[in-house]
This record gives structure tokens, C-alpha cells and sequence, in this order.
């Protein structure tokens, strides 16, 4: 728990230090300080757990640190936090780490609320146990010793936490209440401080809106419901609240659904019977536009991934509905077979939204990717986009494309196959482009010339076909705009290829060309090769004694000394004498 003591070594100077404040009362910077022991203690993974864990560690250090313990290890004897002991902000802050163990068990608890709803009256004891330590905070902090900004920020941590309670107990105006003076007291501090500060408590305040907006909403305000379809769209309401606001807009549309009755596509109308299909239809035309309003790429990817997830599960319900229609039909024998059926035709028209979404998040992705490949690299370390990856995206488009030609039931609508088939040519254009230039990077010259001249030919070939279909590149890549840039890359390669050299051909190779390149005065000039290429050597000879096994050796007897054989007689010489 190292780093405990550590984050504690930060923190606690900086409390301390709030005892002599400007008022010269005790400080304690309570958002700041919650925010900052979230952050580095499990909640920026939404792991409450581990935060509990901390919580109750910190409480131990700072009880033992301040001598207030509460017993021994063989008995419990309760103590209490006076406003005569106020002589350290380190006895508001063992009571705000109270709270905030107390807060972080109730959101755990939520978490696990999901499967096992039992945990739900657990979870509400806990609330109102942190709420009540937070009301022992303010009435701390009311006393002459305190500061007038800590005093603030008790009563908006107070604020905030009765408004759980009675969130979670579903009593909205009180908790519309609680949220509205948490959420004035933090306006009226971020206009009052630092611009630091002011960051923390309007993000404060952003986090605090669509919990005042959704009471509203179930108080009777019909147009909160459009403030909550923003915030979705700019990302507000994260965690817990985007759980809220999605079974919200589920709800609403499930009023909406019993109205509808069929859908017309194609030319042709058929009935929708199945609930799961009415409700994804009803909020399909408010998902393409929440998309097309959101700037954020990340939001717009999610929301890309919600409305494949919503239209695979309808896909689910509808294949269901046809398998058993299926098993009818066969039992029949007056029936025409051939004929597409209505549901047969849903199947197709959900398969049909399906495959055009992920065509349009593919082309979203590329989109991006392509302006990130044209910005120069502002991080050297870092690996940027390739156009390998953007040949994959086209790759997944082509095959979505590919599905839409065979959909069941649009075999003989000829205008509906050549705008699939028009489609299929501008977005082969484009992965033909990105191929090119991933041979460009190996230096492959007349390979990427080639691929090139093919992209020409698939862009005239459209240019050629649009004239007879309206409409129909109203959302696709210009064209134009991919001949006007394939030209400019042609020239550029021939002159490369002629010359023989490449753009990135390093400066020793080319020292009578001058060439203006300021690439050669940066972080990395391209001056010599390295790693330089592999030069051919000659081999190291290699001698092998094959002959050895066969050459008889002469034989040395005579020149091995041989050893003597005295015996017993020579033994005696040698202890006396005689034989040296």
C-alpha cells in the first residue's frame, strides 16, 4: 500500500496547509480532493471496490495518525467529531472519507444490483449512511473555525448525495431539489475562482444535468426528453445515467410502436407484427439523425455500434417469426413457395438498414483515417495510419455491398442491383487507390502505376453510369475529387520512376541532384541508409581430413621408455642404496 501513503504524503500537506486560510479559518478542498482519490483509486475503471478498499485504509492512517482511535483491537468504543476538536482539516476530512467509503459500497453494490436485485435495499441503506455523513460534515463545518468556501462545498457535497437517496428511491422533485442547489453552489464557486478550480466544478455541474433533466422528465416535463437526446449526443450522462436514458428513449418508443403497423420499402407495403421490429423502425429515423448531428468521432461510433446492436436483435426476433412461417408453408401444398412472403421481405429490409449502416460507419472510419494520413506526424514515436488499414475498411465495405446484390426478394429489381453495382465500382476505386499507395511506400513504381491507371478506369466507368441513375453517389466519396488526386500522384511517380530514385532516397545516394527538402534539417534527416543493405563476401574455406579413417600409422613402440621390472630385489636396492 505504498502508493496509498504516498497519494496521502500529497494530499494531507496540502489540507493541513488550509488551516490558515484567508478568513484564517481550517480549509478542506472537497471536490478536489474526492476527484483526485477517484481518479488514481479505481474509478477512472469504474472499479468502486478497489476505491472502498482505499477509503477504508485512509481512514485508518488518519485515525492513528491523529490519535483518534475508536478502541482496541478487543473492543469498539464509538467516538464522535466535536466542533471543540477542530484544531486540524484532518478531522473534516475523516469525515468525508466516511462518506465517501459509504458512497462508493452503495455504487458497487449497484453495480451487482443488476443480477441480484436483493442487493437493492443494501445499496439504499448505504446511501442514506453517506448522506447522513455528510450532514455531520456541514454541521462541522458551520462552526466560526471554518472557512466560508469549505463551508460551501459541504453543503453542495450534502446536496448531492440527498439527491441520490431519493434518486434511487424514485422521489424526483425532492431529488430534482437536492441536485438544483448542488448544482447552483457549484456555479456560483467556479464564477468566484481560479480557472483551475472552475474546470473541476463546472465538469461538477455537467455531471449533475442529466440527473436534473431526467426528474423533470418523470415529473411531467415532456421537453426534457429532448435535453436528454442531446446530452447522449454530446456524451453527457455517462456510466450509470446512459443505462437511465437508454431504457428512457426504449420506453418512449414502446408507447409510440403500438400506432405502427406497417412499413413501406421497395414499392411495396408490408404489415410489422412483431413489437421488437416496430420499436427499432420507430426510433431508426432518430438514430440516423443523432448520428449525423454528432461531431464527436467517438460518440458517433458508439452511437454506430448501438443501432447495429438494436437492428441484429431485431434480425434475431424477425428470423425466429420466419422459421416457424417456413415450417407452415412446407406443411402446406396450395401456396406458391416462390413468392417472397411479407416476413421474408422484413428479414430483408432489416438486413438491407443492417449492411448500410456498417457501410456508412466503414466510410466514416475512412474518412477520418484519410485526414489523419495526410496531417504530417506530430509524434515520431507513435505509429500512425497506414493504408493498409484503410484498404481493410474498403475491404469490409465490398462484402457488405456484396451481401445487399443477393438480398431475397430485390433479385429482379433492376435499379436497386445497378445502384449496388455503382456503388461496388466508386468503392473499389478507393481500396485500388490505397493499394497503390502502400506500393508506392515499398517503392514498387510500375506496380503502383498500373493500380493507378486502374483507379481511372473504375472512376470513368462511374462517371459513365451516373449519368443514367439519379441520386445515386448523393452519399458516396466524389469521384472527381479521386481522379484529380490520382493524376497528381501519376506524375509525381513517373518522374520518380524515370529518375530511378525515390522521394525518400537518403542524401548520399543523390549528391549532384540539388533538391530544396526540409525534411533534412528536422528530427530525422534522411541523409545515409541505416541499417545499410548486406554486400556479398567470400566465403570462409572449410577443410575436411577425409582420408583420416584409412591411413595405417606406423608403429612407436620403440620410442615409448619402458618401465623397469625390479621385484622385491629392486625394492631393497633402492632403500639402501646399491642401486643408485
Amino acid at each position: 500500500m505504498a502508493s496509498d501513503k504516498q497519494n496521502d504524503a500529497k494530499l494531507s500537506p496540502m489540507d493541513e496547509n488550509k488551516e490558515n486560510s484567508s478568513d484564517g479559518g481550517l480549509g478542506l478542498e472537497i471536490l478536489q480532493i474526492i476527484k483526485e482519490s477517484q481518479q488514481q483509486h479505481g474509478l477512472r475503471h469504474g472499479d468502486y471496490q478497489r476505491y472502498r478498499g482505499y477509503c477504508s485504509r485512509r481512514l485508518r492512517r488518519l485515525r492513528k495518525t491523529l490519535g483518534f482511535r475508536m478502541g482496541n483491537r478487543h473492543k469498539f468504543i464509538g467516538k464522535k467529531i466535536t466542533v471543540e476538536m477542530l484544531s486540524d482539516s484532518r478531522y473534516l476530512l475523516l469525515v468525508l472519507m466516511e462518506a465517501e467509503r459509504a458512497w462508493s459500497y452503495a455504487m458497487q453494490l449497484k453495480q451487482e444490483a443488476n443480477t441480484e436485485p436483493r442487493k437493492r435495499f443494501h445499496l439504499l441503506a448505504r446511501l442514506r449512511k453517506a448522506a447522513k455523513h455528510s450532514e455531520k460534515l456541514e454541521k462541522l463545518c458551520e462552526s466560526p473555525r471554518v472557512d466560508a468556501k469549505t463551508k460551501l462545498e459541504a453543503q453542495a457535497y450534502t446536496s448531492y448525495l440527498t439527491g441520490m437517496v431519493e434518486f434511487e428511491l424514485q422521489e424526483w422533485k425532492l431529488a430534482m431539489e437536492a441536485f438544483n442547489k448542488c448544482k447552483t453552489i457549484y456555479e456560483k464557486l467556479a464564477s468566484a475562482f481560479t480557472e483551475e478550480l472552475a474546470l473541476l466544478y463546472r465538469q461538477r455541474v455537467d455531471e449533475i444535468s442529466p440527473n436534473i433533466r431526467y426528474c423533470a422528465y418523470n415529473i411531467g416535463d415532456q421537453n426534457a426528453i429532448n435535453d436528454l437526446m442531446q446530452m447522449r449526443l454530446t456524451g453527457g450522462g455517462g456510466g450509470m445515467m446512459a443505462e437511465k436514458l437508454e431504457a428512457l428513449i426504449t420506453q418512449a418508443r414502446t408507447k409510440q410502436a403500438a400506432t405502427m403497423s406497417e412499413v413501406e420499402w421497395r414499392g411495396r407495403t408490408v404489415p410489422v407484427k412483431i413489437d421488437k421490429a416496430r420499436i427499432f423502425l420507430l426510433g431508426l429515423a432518430d438514430n440516423e439523425a443523432a448520428i449525423a448531428q454528432t461531431a464527436n468521432e467517438e460518440t458517433k461510433e458508439h452511437l454506430y455500434e448501438t443501432l447495429l446492436a438494436e437492428c441484429r436483435d431485431t434480425i434475431q426476433a424477425v428470423r425466429e417469426e420466419l422459421k416457424s412461417e417456413v415450417k407452415q408453408r412446407e406443411r402446406s401444398t396450395d401456396c406458391d413457395n416462390s413468392k417472397v412472403s411479407n416476413l421474408q421481405f422484413l428479414h430483408s429490409y432489416l438486413s438491407y438498414i443492417k449492411l448500410c449502416t456498417l457501410v456508412k460507419r466503414n466510410e466514416s472510419m475512412a474518412r477520418t483515417l484519410q485526414a489523419k494520413l495526410k496531417e504530417p506526424d506530430a509524434d515520431e514515436n507513435k505509429r500512425g495510419p497506414r493504408p493498409q488499414d484503410l484498404i481493410r475498411l474498403y475491404d469490409i465495405i465490398l462484402q457488405s455491398l456484396a451481401e445487399l446484390s443477393t438480398l431475397q426478394g430485390l433479385e429482379d429489381d433492376h435499379t436497386f442491383q445497378k445502384e449496388v453495382s455503382l456503388k461496388t465500382l466508386v468503392y473499389k476505386a478507393n481500396r485500388c487507390f490505397f493499394i497503390a499507395q502502400s506500393y508506392v511506400l515499398v517503392k514498387k513504381w510500375s506496380e503502383a502505376l498500373v493500380l493507378y491507371e486502374r483507379v481511372l478506369k473504375y472512376a470513368k466507368e462511374v462517371q459513365s453510369k451516373t449519368k443514367n441513375l439519379n441520386n445515386s453517389l448523393k452519399d458516396l466519396p466524389d469521384v472527381q475529387e479521386l481522379i484529380a488526386e490520382v493524376n497528381a500522384e501519376k506524375y509525381s511517380l513517373q518522374a520518380a520512376a524515370i529518375l530511378g530514385e525515390s522521394p525518400f532516397c537518403p542524401l548520399c545516394n543523390r549528391l549532384e541532384t540539388f533538391r530544396l527538402e526540409p525534411a533534412l534539417v528536422g528530427k530525422q534527416p534522411n541523409l545515409v541508409q541505416f541499417p545499410p543493405d548486406f554486400q556479398p563476401i567470400p566465403c570462409k574455406p572449410l577443410f575436411f581430413d577425409l582420408a583420416l579413417n584409412h591411413v595405417a600409422f606406423p608403429p612407436l613402440d620403440d620410442k615409448v621408455e619402458q618401465k623397469g621390472k625390479g621385484g622385491l630385489t629392486g625394492y631393497i636396492k633402492g632403500i639402501f642404496g646399491f642401486g643408485s
